[in-house]
């Protein structure tokens, strides 16, 4: 039983970058992810008052790369295993749904943070001047800082009219090329080495993919509830990445 709960914000589930995909934490990222949710919605159903309900996602589900579509809470959902994983996940929370309880599923992109996820591992390669483009640096990359993370969530939770898939990404998008030159200019560090794909997959395992490829992600929902983003371009988002600020946090 939860108790005297008003709110759930449900984010827990192995990090997708802490470690190469190997078979077995393919099943851990799933497993972490499913059962705990399952656990979760049998307790909010057994509630006898209403709980809020805000519940982690991904904009993986969208697949990994979907090109210059324009991905908004409508899309239909992708192929590969992150999209699997979270189709599934949010299935363990939709019969909460279906009994009237307002659920919004929070599709989060890529966190920037220094400290932990993708770019821990990625900021290394641009301070040491090999932050060029992934690939062809043409594709869509859905970033978003944590301390825009964190505030979509908390307007999520303010806001429990709002139900249903969120998708939470900066609106104006960027290309990963463009992104890793604005991390060099930040960090004053040239940024035309290309980091190789190699490279990458070797400190990302199955990730790597997700990161190499496209996904040009809109968050309507949270625009069009008043929602605004203190980091909404790539330029302030990559600024708030390398300041000492985020360094410290």
């Amino acid at each position: 039983m939860l108790g005297d709960v008003d709110v759930v914000v449900h984010l827990a589930g192995a990090g997708v970058a802490d470690r190469r995909w190997t078979p077995e934490y393919r099943k851990t990222i799933r497993r972490s992810r499913i059962d705990g949710t399952r656990t979760l919605a049998n307790a909010v159903l057994a509630q006898e008052r209403p709980v809020r309900v805000v519940s982690g996602s991904a904009v993986g589900i969208y697949g990994s790369d979907r090109g210059e579509e324009v991905l908004t809470e409508t899309s239909a959902a992708g192929k590969g295993f992150l999209a699997d994983v979270v189709r599934a996940w949010e299935g363990e929370m939709r019969p909460v749904a279906a009994a009237g309880i307002p659920v919004a599923f929070a599709r989060t992109g890529i966190v920037l943070s220094a400290d932990g996820g993708a770019m821990a591992k990625v900021l290394p390669l641009a301070k040491a001047a090999l932050g060029g483009p992934l690939g062809d640096g043409h594709q869509w990359w859905p970033v978003v800082t944590l301390d825009d993370e964190v505030a979509a969530l908390v307007w999520l939770v303010d806001h429990p009219e709002i139900t249903g898939p969120v998708n939470i990404a900066i609106p104006e998008p960027v290309r990963q090329g463009e992104f890793m030159a604005l991390l060099g200019e930040e960090l004053h560090r040239p940024s035309v080495i290309p980091a190789p794909a190699f490279a990458l997959r070797a400190m990302l395992g199955g990730f790597a993919d997700d990161v190499l490829g496209s996904q040009r992600v809109a968050p309507r929902v949270l625009e069009e509830s008043g929602f605004t983003f203190a980091q909404g371009d790539g330029t302030s988002a990559a600024r708030w990445l390398t300041s000492r600020r985020d360094r410290q946090e």
